[in-house]
């Protein structure tokens, strides 16, 4: 058990989350759904159960001796979080990547420490020491209140940064940078998905049991968060597939998992790999056969090996945050109050790292610029306030318990 390596492997985990998305530039001629779905079918299924049967013992013999309540409250949450990584693309898609995953990871960092004590005053089988009440009534739940404040206040600078790019910015130059860049669907499906997405770290919570055992069953203390990943990932992938299959019939896209040339109403997809054919649409395209533009058939030539193997790339990095998150989680000792926010944090700096670099905010003002990054400040800020809380409270317990 090292804190030190712990950190480490808390950046690890937030670098690639904060980098995922960015192979997904590299698909062709795809609708979101198709590319969403491939991805996530490498993060979801093959990638935990790999990983799980590689680095653990006894994967099939530790799931089987769980109780029910254990695995369903496990996959209960991990379909809830699903909801969340469902429009957490969205978020990616209408705001780019360093002002989506600064709103959306605020707000997971904030209810993330919250929702489960406040549906624990409803629910009192949901696996969290205190309810909200309770929290409120101590010091260190003072602190981590003062920490959703701040997050709150953050997600405001930072929404205030991207109404200003908006407002600056010509229209070109947003569409060139994020090919669907919507300002207010974006802080809609970021509130969103933030707090949907919070649901992961209560998953993780009520896996504990599968580690334990996992550990009794000779696994080494470094992976046994290995195989809860495979309960919690299998709820995320429910909610991700049944929406997703949904968008293959109502677009008429399920075509692109097979075909090497496109239909002409997606041959806009070209320009980004991005969504579909109609910018300006929702989640479902609007741009009927009969009304697409003329195109040559070389437009039309899909990329089919390099899609799936830029979908693939998106969806291991994608899983590797949590490989590296139960690893870092494992070695933090009585510091494990610090995971969850040391991994929102490092995720916001990496994704707003990867924002300048692909020159999202190409064009907005200094203005712009400073109140994107005094918003990712303040974000990470309260992400420390809330450690802070949280941390507060597990040293009482623990020089109480020594």
């Amino acid at each position: 058990m090292n804190p030190l390596f712990g950190v480490l492997f808390h950046w690890l985990g937030g670098l690639a989350s904060g980098s995922f998305y960015v192979p997904y530039r590299g698909v062709k001629k795809w609708s979101w759904e198709t590319y969403w779905l491939v991805g996530g079918i490498f993060s979801w299924l093959v990638c935990p159960w790999f990983f799980a049967l590689l680095m653990t013992k006894d994967v099939p013999g530790v799931l089987g001796a769980q109780s029910w309540q254990t695995l369903g409250w496990t996959y209960f949450f991990g379909v809830l979080w699903g909801f969340g990584g469902l429009t957490f693309g969205l978020t990616m898609r209408y705001l780019g990547m360093s002002l989506g995953m600064g709103v959306a990871l605020g707000y997971c960092a904030a209810f993330g420490t919250l929702l489960p004590p406040i549906f624990k005053l409803w629910i009192p089988a949901i696996p969290v020491p205190e309810d909200i009440v309770q929290i409120a009534s101590t010091l260190p739940g003072i602190i981590t209140l003062v920490g959703v404040g701040v997050c709150l206040l953050g997600i405001f600078i930072a929404a205030l940064a991207g109404l200003t790019k908006e407002r600056e910015m010509p229209a070109a130059e947003k569409k060139k940078a994020i090919a669907e860049f919507n300002f207010p669907k974006g802080i809609l499906v970021a509130t969103f998905s933030g707090i949907m997405s919070a649901c992961f770290s209560f998953a993780l919570t009520a896996g504990n049991p599968i580690g334990d055992a996992s550990a009794e069953a000779g696994t080494d203390t470094l992976w046994t968060g290995l195989p809860k990943l495979v309960v919690v990932l299998l709820g995320g992938f429910t909610t991700n597939f049944v929406w997703c299959a949904y968008l293959n019939f109502r677009n008429r896209s399920a075509y692109q998992y097979l075909s090497r040339t496109a239909r002409p109403e997606h041959a806009g997809l070209a320009a980004t790999g991005g969504e579909h054919g109609d910018p300006a649409s929702d989640l479902v395209s609007e741009v009927a056969a009969d009304t697409a533009p003329k195109v040559d058939a070389h437009s039309l030539r899909v990329p089919l090996l390099g899609n799936y193997l830029f979908s693939a790339l998106a969806g291991a990095t994608w899983y590797f945050q949590f490989f590296f998150y139960t690893m870092g989680e494992t070695q933090m000792g009585k510091f494990g109050f610090a995971s969850w926010t040391m991994h929102m944090a490092s995720i916001i700096i990496f994704s707003t790292m990867w924002g300048w670099i692909l020159h999202e905010w190409k064009g907005a003002s200094r203005k712009a610029h400073a109140l994107i990054a005094l918003g990712i400040f303040t974000l990470i800020l309260s992400t420390v306030i809330i450690g802070a809380g949280v941390g507060w409270q597990g040293l009482v317990a623990w020089f109480r318990s020594t």
